[in-house]
C-alpha cells in the first residue's frame, strides 16, 4: 500500500510538472512581453516617423529634435525600450536627451503603441533594423549614431550593433541573456529547453568592438545585478560602468540624469562632439 501510495504521489507531481510546462511553453510570450498596444499620440515637439519592416509591417515612432536654444549635437540616439508600455512612457527621457542636442528616435516595437504585430525575438530585430534606417534617411550616419537599449532592448540594440555598428551603445539594465533572467525567477522550471526568445546579450557584446556603457542599479528586482556586472566584466570594448545604489529596475533613475550623463560622457568620447 505505501508503494503504491508513493506511486501516485509521483505521478501526481509528474503531472503537476508536465502542465506547468505546457503552460509556460505556450504562455511565456505573454510574460517576456507586456505590450500597451493603445494608439498614442504625438505632443507638438514631437514628429511621428513611420517605417516598414523587412517582414511588411509597418511602424511608427517618435523622432524628438533639438529645439532653438539647444545647441544640436548633430548626433542621433536610437531608444529601444523595454518589455512594458510604449513610447508614450519615454518621452520625459527623450526630452532629457534631446536638452543636451540629441536627436532621438524613441522607437515601439511590433504590438507596442498602435503597432501592428506580435513581438517575438526576431520582430524586435527586425523593428530595430528598420528603425536605424529612419535615422539613416534623416542624414545620420553610423559614426554619429548612439544606441541606447532599455532592459530587454539591451538584447535588441546588442543584436543590431553586430550588423549595424555605431559610435556607441548604452546598456541599461543588461542581463547576460533572458534564459538567464527566467532561470532566476523559475527556477523549478527548465528554462533553457523552454524559452523561445534568448537574447543572448553577452555573447554579442563580448565579441563587440563598439565602446559600450553599462548602467544597472544594484537592487534590481528584475535583472539581476550580478548580470548587467558580468556583462561589463566581459565586454569587448569597455567604455564605463555605472553601478547605481540601492535602484531598482523601474525607479526614477533608470529614465532620469544618470542615463542622460552617461550618455553624453560616451557620445563626448567617441563621437567627437564637445557638450553643447
Amino acid at each position: 500500500m505505501w508503494v503504491r501510495r508513493v506511486g501516485i504521489a509521483a505521478a501526481l507531481v509528474v503531472g503537476v510538472l508536465a502542465v506547468l510546462v505546457g503552460a509556460a511553453w505556450a504562455f511565456q510570450r505573454s510574460l517576456v512581453f507586456v505590450p500597451d498596444s493603445s494608439p498614442v499620440t504625438a505632443p507638438d515637439d514631437v514628429r511621428e516617423v513611420t517605417f516598414t519592416t523587412s517582414d511588411d509591417l509597418e511602424l511608427t515612432a517618435w523622432l524628438v529634435e533639438p529645439g532653438a536654444g539647444v545647441a544640436d549635437r548633430e548626433v542621433a540616439v536610437l531608444y529601444a525600450p523595454g518589455n512594458g508600455g510604449n513610447r508614450g512612457g519615454r518621452i520625459g527621457i527623450g526630452r532629457a536627451l534631446v536638452d543636451e542636442g540629441f536627436t532621438v528616435l524613441l522607437m515601439d516595437y511590433r504590438g507596442y503603441g498602435g503597432n501592428p504585430g506580435n513581438p517575438s525575438e526576431e520582430g524586435l530585430a527586425k523593428d530595430a533594423t528598420a528603425a536605424v534606417e529612419v535615422l539613416r534617411s534623416e542624414g545620420f550616419a553610423p559614426g554619429r549614431t548612439l544606441y541606447l537599449g532599455e532592459s530587454i532592448g539591451t538584447g535588441v540594440v546588442a543584436r543590431l550593433q553586430a550588423d549595424r555598428p555605431p559610435a556607441g551603445m548604452l546598456l541599461r539594465s543588461p542581463f547576460t541573456s533572458f534564459v538567464d533572467v527566467g532561470s532566476h525567477h523559475y527556477p523549478f522550471l527548465p528554462v533553457g529547453l523552454l524559452m523561445r526568445d534568448r537574447f543572448p546579450v553577452e555573447t554579442y557584446v563580448t565579441s563587440s568592438d563598439v565602446p559600450t556603457t553599462i548602467v544597472y542599479g544594484t537592487d534590481d528586482e528584475i535583472v539581476p545585478a550580478e548580470q548587467s556586472a558580468r556583462v561589463a566584466d566581459t565586454a569587448g570594448r569597455l567604455e564605463e560602468v555605472v553601478a547605481l545604489d540601492r535602484v531598482g529596475h523601474n525607479d526614477p533613475q533608470m529614465f532620469g540624469r544618470p542615463v542622460v550623463e552617461a550618455l553624453v560622457r560616451l557620445a563626448d568620447a567617441h563621437v567627437g562632439v564637445s557638450a553643447p
